[in-house]
C-alpha cells in the first residue's frame, strides 16, 4: 500500500511539473537555402552533418513552407505570428507601421512569462514605428550564444541566425571553389553552362560553411551543460537560392528544411514515436512563433494566425499552406498560392 502511494505520488508531480515546465529553446536560422541544399533531405551538392545529425537525433519536419519567399515580409510573419499580407509588409522593405498597441511581438509575450530573450543578430522585421531590436533582452554585442547573458537558471529563448548561406554568397568571385563545378548536380530549369556550374559550386561551398557553424553553436550549447535541457530547432527564412527559387512561390522557393530535436525529459512533446522519424504534417512560418508560445506556456494573443504544430497544445494540422508575392527587389508580380502538400 505504502509503494503504490509512492508510484501515485511520483505520478502526481511528473504531471505537475509537465503541466509548468519551461523548457529552454534554441532557434537556429539560416539563409535562403531550401531543402535541396541539405543533404538530409537529399542534397548532393553539399553535406550538413551537423543538420543530418540533429534530424538523426530528433524530427525532420517534410512540409514546411515559407509564407514570403524573400527575408523581411517572411520576418514579419515570424516576429508578430501574423501574415505579413494581413499587417500590409508584405512588399519589401516596406516597413509598415501597424498598430503596436494591440499587436504584440512573441518575445514580449515570452518575456512575460519568465523567459529569458535573446537574437544578437538580423532581425529586419520589415516593421515601422517600433526598433526591431526593441523586444529582444539581449539584442546584441560580443556574445555570439544569447542564453548566457540570462540570470543564472532563468529559462531562455535564444536565436542564433547565420548569414554565410545568403544569395550574396554564390556570387562574386566563382573561380576558386572548394566544390569542383563539374560535379554540381544542376536543376532541370537551369542551363548547363559553366557559369551556372560555378554558382552552384560556390554556394556549396557557403552551405557547408554555413553548417560548420551551426554545428559550433550546438557544441556551445553542450559546452554550457544545456544540450539535454533544450529544444532545437533549425531551418532556413525561405527557399534559394539559384534563379526561380528566392522570391518565387515554386517550391524551390519556399520549401524550407525544419528540423527539431527534443531532449529525452521532454519526449512527451515528440511529435512522432521516437527521434530520427520524420513528420508528415504541413507547417507554415506563421505557425512558428505560435508553437514557440504553446511550449514555452506564454500568453497566446487572438491575433496569432498560426496553428500550433509541436507539443501538448498541438492543433488540428491545416488543410493548406498559403504564400504570397508582391514587390520583392527589383520585381514586381502579386501572386498568391495555396498548397496542400501534393499540389500547388
Amino acid at each position: 500500500m505504502r509503494s503504490l502511494f509512492v508510484w501515485i505520488m511520483l505520478g502526481i508531480t511528473s504531471c505537475v511539473a509537465a503541466a509548468g515546465e519551461k523548457p529552454n529553446i534554441l532557434w537556429i536560422t539560416s539563409e535562403d537555402n531550401g531543402i535541396s541544399w541539405v543533404s538530409c533531405y537529399g542534397g548532393t551538392n553539399s553535406k550538413t552533418p551537423a543538420i543530418d545529425q540533429l534530424a538523426k537525433e530528433g524530427f525532420r519536419y517534410l512540409h514546411c513552407f515559407d509564407n514570403a519567399a524573400v527575408c523581411a515580409p517572411t520576418r514579419s510573419c515570424w516576429i508578430t505570428g501574423m501574415y505579413a499580407i494581413s499587417n500590409g509588409t508584405q512588399p519589401m522593405r516596406s516597413r509598415n507601421i501597424i498598430p503596436h498597441d494591440r499587436i504584440k511581438y512573441y518575445p514580449d509575450l515570452l518575456k512575460k512569462a519568465g523567459y529569458h530573450t535573446s537574437n544578437p543578430g538580423k532581425t529586419d522585421y520589415n516593421i515601422g514605428g517600433r526598433p526591431d531590436k526593441d523586444c529582444w533582452d539581449y539584442k546584441g554585442g560580443k556574445e555570439k550564444y544569447g542564453w548566457r547573458m540570462r540570470e543564472p537558471g532563468q529559462p531562455f529563448f535564444a536565436v542564433f541566425n547565420t548569414t554565410t548561406s545568403h544569395e550574396s554568397r554564390a556570387h562574386g568571385d566563382v573561380e576558386d571553389t572548394l566544390h569542383d563545378p563539374a560535379k554540381m548536380t544542376l536543376f532541370s530549369y537551369h542551363p548547363d553552362l559553366p557559369v551556372i556550374r560555378k554558382n552552384y559550386a560556390k554556394y556549396a561551398d557557403a552551405v557547408e560553411k554555413m553548417d560548420k557553424e551551426v554545428k559550433t553553436c550546438i557544441d556551445e550549447l553542450k559546452k554550457d551543460g544545456l544540450y539535454e535541457d533544450t529544444i532545437i530547432i533549425y531551418n532556413s527564412d525561405h527557399g534559394g537560392v539559384m534563379p526561380r527559387s528566392k522570391r518565387f512561390l515554386y517550391a524551390s522557393g519556399v520549401h524550407c528544411p525544419l528540423v527539431v530535436r527534443i531532449p529525452e525529459k521532454l519526449k512527451h512533446l515528440y511529435p512522432a514515436k521516437k527521434p530520427g522519424m520524420t513528420v508528415d504534417r504541413i507547417v507554415s512560418f506563421v505557425d512558428m512563433p505560435k508553437t514557440w508560445l504553446s511550449l514555452a506556456g506564454a500568453e497566446i494573443p487572438e491575433t496569432f494566425q498560426g496553428t500550433v504544430f509541436l507539443g501538448k497544445g498541438t492543433e488540428p494540422e491545416p488543410a493548406y499552406h498559403f504564400s504570397f508575392r508582391e514587390r520583392a527587389d527589383g520585381r514586381l508580380d502579386h501572386v498568391r498560392m495555396i498548397r496542400d502538400g501534393r499540389f500547388a
